[in-house]
């Protein structure tokens, strides 16, 4: 607890360090930022076809890959400290090398959509990628060569936004513009699924430990169920209660349907731009904007572990613990927020600068401060040093630094200042 106190002080000096001015006639907005694991490069994610690189504790340029894709480039993932991923509007994946940037090490083809974002499982070493065409598809980094990995559709919904890996591949969750969060319990990445080749656990709403309870009676619902489905129908009992469960365990790639609880959006409807995980893989963190688009909120939803009561009742494994109302500019842009390394704080975009957010005033960690009760989240401290609509944000995984990208292409980092 003493370095969490040295790291809190850390972060409350921080300010304004450092800027890279990007001119946006030449990429224009950033969409994404990412460190690789080791913290020596930050590379950021263009919306004119690029991908820039620098080293994020002297601020200087190191390359630019000019024409790394042929639409906007979404996302950066890293598979180790020098293989990473890049994925684009024009629908494909590129695997680079850090020792040789002047050529990719391969593109990926699959989609039929926009790529929109990339996880990786260190384990089995598949690359698992979202689009907005709703597929989920997984790539055998294992056989990779320059024409490509070989590669198969693992999952596919409507209205699929992001999509994320707990930090031990145990689950996958999946966010919708209609307001929906899907859950795959127990992942196995290696089967691909089906229609109807899944158990399906469903909940109505993640709101109070006495809801969750008492939706136990109710059935599973299938009117606007963003789950791809033939024309005959919602799943039947029979399917929900096939014989797959593992004794003393959850069925493998069971699916739970939520919507989860946004404060003040009540009826309205919501669309969830954006998702993440703890780094603990506690809770799961949102992004939301109803679908008036008058309103946006940063929500933190903590996993509730356990089967169902019953193996045909639904379940509910997310609790909404802590939230904060976001300023809500640059309607139509999302806007990607983030956990610091050791899950104490969030780093959101907020108009034109970032807030720090903590679960309370101090810091603490999430499991030393769960409330009975939805709580807000605590301003920790706000820094602004863009002169437009910040859209992504990322902290540093082993330095006190945090980077931001916003919509003219600027990137800023912060750093403590005494």
């Amino acid at each position: 607890r003493d370095t969490f106190g040295a790291m809190t002080g850390l972060y409350g000096a921080i300010q304004p360090a450092d800027s890279v001015s990007l001119s946006t006639r030449t990429h224009g907005a950033v969409f994404n930022l990412e460190y690789s694991p080791d913290g020596s490069v930050l590379t950021v994610a263009c919306e004119q076809t690029e991908v820039l690189l620098f080293d994020p504790i002297s601020s200087k340029h190191i390359k630019t890959l000019s024409e790394a894709h042929e639409d906007c480039v979404n996302n950066i993932r890293f598979l180790d400290n020098r293989l990473f991923a890049t994925c684009s509007d024009d629908t494909t994946i590129a695997l680079w090398d850090l020792r040789k940037l002047n050529t990719k090490v391969c593109t990926l083809h699959g989609h039929t959509s926009w790529v929109k974002n990339i996880e990786y499982d260190t384990n089995t070493r598949l690359l698992v990628t979202s689009g907005f065409d709703g597929n989920v598809i997984i790539w055998d980094t294992n056989r990779c060569t320059e024409d490509g990995c070989p590669h198969k559709k693992f999952f596919h919904t409507r209205f699929l936004m992001r999509m994320r890996l707990t930090p031990d591949c145990s689950k996958m969750l999946i966010s919708t513009s209609s307001g929906y969060l899907l859950i795959l319990h127990d992942l196995d990445l290696n089967k691909s699924l089906e229609v109807g080749s899944y158990p399906i656990l469903r909940a109505r709403r993640t709101t109070s430990s006495s809801d969750i309870t008492s939706s136990g009676s109710s059935g599973p619902r299938a009117v606007g169920s963003p789950c791809h489905q033939n024309n005959s129908g919602p799943p039947s009992e029979k399917t929900l209660s096939r014989p797959s469960q593992r004794e003393g365990g959850s069925p493998r790639n069971s699916l739970e349907v939520l919507t989860p609880e946004v404060p003040g959006e009540r009826d309205r409807g919501n669309c969830i731009t954006s998702l993440q995980l703890h780094p603990k893989g506690w809770a799961t963190l949102l992004r939301c904007s109803s679908n008036t688009d008058d309103q946006e909120w940063t929500c933190v939803y903590e996993f509730q572990e356990g089967a169902p009561v019953r193996p045909v009742s639904p379940r509910c494994s997310l609790r909404l613990t802590h939230c904060i109302e976001e300023a809500n500019v640059g309607r139509g842009y999302i806007k990607e927020l983030c956990f610091s390394p050791d899950g104490r704080m969030i780093s959101s975009p907020h108009g034109f600068g970032i807030r720090l957010l903590g679960f309370d005033a101090h810091c603490s960690e999430l499991v030393d401060c769960l409330p009975r009760e939805a709580s807000p989240l605590r301003e920790i401290r706000s820094l602004y040093s863009h002169n437009d609509v910040v859209l992504t944000t990322k902290f540093s995984p082993t330095h006190c630094q945090i980077a931001s990208g916003c919509l003219s292409g600027r990137v800023s980092l912060y750093q403590p200042k005494f």
